[in-house]
């Protein structure tokens, strides 16, 4: 028993790096896969065999090979570190922390108040879950979230609810008409979207979803746009229509981020913008939360959801109400 207990004590500090070889095959691939010096690995693996009592490893070129034994003992190293893991999560769970990542996508427009917002709300009461950001178009979040990369998505306009996903709207906030300084709309109290018809249009890229908004709100204007410039983001779609090549639909811009205090004008000089209401048709975007619809999801992104739907509007609320 003792001498048993003494392979054991000498055989799990191993276990990580021979999961990692059986997936990688490769001494140098799972040392940097664990953060180790290629060093440190082998040295470690040397002592593994000689627990075992045969050599785990042979090698061939530029690789290794596994042995027979290695090939019978990594499976169980890895049912091994899955059930260590386990129990760490129900252990912590115990203890009434939260502990954990969660996989977030979003568009880019939601990373300067939103989306940090809404985990500042979160990590005051669970400082220790990290969280792993990915941003991008609407049709990429998306598509990492039915991939399994992202655990939520933050986009505008949400998907419609399937039988394999869920959604709901977290606020809305009205599109503004922007135009050049000096345009002859510049300055207006508001308009139809339908004045500027005849007008080129700087728009995002196709698979954005404000892109697939104001391409709907064109139509129920009666008119397809004309495209002349588009971009990937909110910023270049203001910059462009800056230097006068075309109007464009977007969000209004937050105070302090090249816009007055009442976001209507902008970088006085040889560039500058201006946002317009649209009196017709109605013109606003739905931001909302996307999520997998299954009862196994990661403990901590069910939790971070949660308090999304529960406290996110007064969060955003809040903050909205706090600037001048």
């Amino acid at each position: 028993m003792e001498d048993d207990h003494d392979d054991l004590s000498g055989l799990l500090p191993v276990l990580p790096i021979l999961v990692e070889l059986g997936a990688s095959r490769h001494v140098t691939a799972a040392a940097q896969a664990l953060g180790i010096p290629q060093s440190t690995a082998s040295r470690a693996l040397s002592r593994a065999a000689g627990v075992v009592g045969t050599p785990l490893l042979l090698r061939r070129g530029r690789g290794v090979e596994l042995t027979p034994a290695a090939l019978a003992l990594i499976p169980k190293a890895a049912e091994a570190l899955a059930a260590v893991r386990a129990g760490l999560a129900q252990a912590r769970e115990e203890s009434g922390k939260s502990f954990g990542q969660v996989s977030v996508a979003f568009q880019h427009t939601f990373g300067e108040a939103t989306l940090p917002l809404l985990i500042r709300g979160y990590a005051k009461d669970n400082p220790s879950v990290t969280f792993d950001l990915q941003q991008g178009s609407r049709q990429f979040c998306l598509e990492l979230l039915e991939t399994g990369a992202a655990d939520l998505a933050l986009v505008a306009p949400p998907p419609a609810p399937t039988s394999t996903i869920r959604a709901e709207v977290l606020y809305s906030e009205p599109l503004m008409l922007v135009v050049p300084e000096g345009h002859r709309l510049a300055g207006s109290g508001g308009t139809r979207l339908d004045a500027v018809r005849d007008e080129g249009f700087v728009m995002l890229e196709p698979g954005y979803g404000m892109r697939s908004i104001v391409e709907a709100l064109c139509r129920s204007a009666g008119f397809r746009p004309r495209v002349d410039f588009q971009g990937q983001d909110l910023h270049t779609i203001r910059g462009l229509v800056s230097a006068g090549l075309g109007v464009a639909v977007a969000p209004p811009a937050r105070p302090g981020r090249g816009a007055s205090a009442s976001g209507r004008d902008a970088f006085r000089g040889s560039l500058g913008w201006r946002e317009v209401e649209i009196t017709w048709p109605s013109a606003r975007r739905d931001i909302g939360l996307v999520w997998h619809n299954r009862p196994d999801g990661p403990a901590q992104a069910t939790r971070f959801r949660d308090m999304v739907l529960s406290r996110g509007r007064e969060l955003l609320g809040s903050a909205a109400r706090e600037r001048p």
